[in-house]
């Protein structure tokens, strides 16, 4: 069985990316910070600060993107009430339009 960071690393991104699991793993995440236990202790002077930067990064990386995603689902809805509201009744809100198109050389 091989081991690897790029492996752990996946791990995480795509367990995160299941919205069951997403709270669980970002909760597990801060108690690991605030953990005196660690994978390198914090007494040493670099190696011990290296994991929790790691994970840190992770963290404010997955965090950010759940906003990103709240932002523009948010956005979408907003959007569509407008779209909504704009549709007098006289014209279908999903009309297709027929375009004949031609290439120029």
């Amino acid at each position: 069985m091989s081991f690897s960071i790029q492996s752990v690393y996946n791990w995480y991104r795509n367990t995160l990316r299941n919205p069951k699991y997403r709270w669980w793993i970002i909760l597990g995440t801060l108690v690991y910070l605030l953990s005196p236990f660690d994978i390198a202790p914090d007494f040493l002077p670099a190696v011990g600060q290296i994991d929790d930067i790691a994970i840190v990064t992770l963290l404010v990386a997955e965090l950010s993107q759940i906003g990103i995603e709240y932002f523009k689902a948010r956005q979408g809805k907003s959007s569509e009430v407008a779209a909504g509201a704009e549709n007098d009744g006289s014209h279908p809100a999903d009309q297709t339009v027929e375009v004949k198109a031609s290439s120029v050389k």
